[in-house]
């Protein structure tokens, strides 16, 4: 038991994945905030648009 949680310990295979996985799941989190961020902006365009276009 205690051989196998010694080499349980110096694995390191599996880390990439796990940097990999939460540098991806950082970059998702920002392009959602992002995303967001722009959504008021881009509601207030369309906003301006359908006015322009009801008063036309």
């Amino acid at each position: 038991m205690k051989n196998l949680f010694n080499r349980f310990v110096r694995e390191e295979e599996g880390q990439d994945l796990i940097e990999y996985s939460l540098l991806a799941a950082l970059i998702a989190v920002a392009c959602i905030a992002a995303m967001q961020a722009l959504a008021v902006d881009i509601n207030g365009i369309f906003a301006k648009i359908g006015a322009a276009l009801d008063a036309a």
